[in-house]
């Protein structure tokens, strides 16, 4: 249980991490959920929007921080 108790601390930690990463890139002015790509539809009672190029934009972002998360590690 000690292990499973690290893990969720980390967990937490990262997801912390990562919003106050995106509360500082809305203010700097980066352009997230607004990016080439992103599919946005608004129509006179719906509203649809898929944000595909945030989506791969920030998948690129955290393989790269993996990537090097684990070289390190070795």
């Amino acid at each position: 249980m000690h292990e499973v108790g690290k893990m969720l601390v980390g967990i937490g930690l990262l997801l912390a991490v990562i919003g106050a990463v995106i509360l500082l890139a809305a203010r700097i002015g980066l352009p997230l959920g607004r990016l080439p790509g992103d599919i946005s539809y608004k129509g006179k009672n719906v509203t649809f929007y898929f944000p595909i190029g945030t989506s791969i934009l920030i998948s690129i972002v955290l393989s790269i921080i993996l990537y090097v998360f684990s070289r390190f590690r070795r």
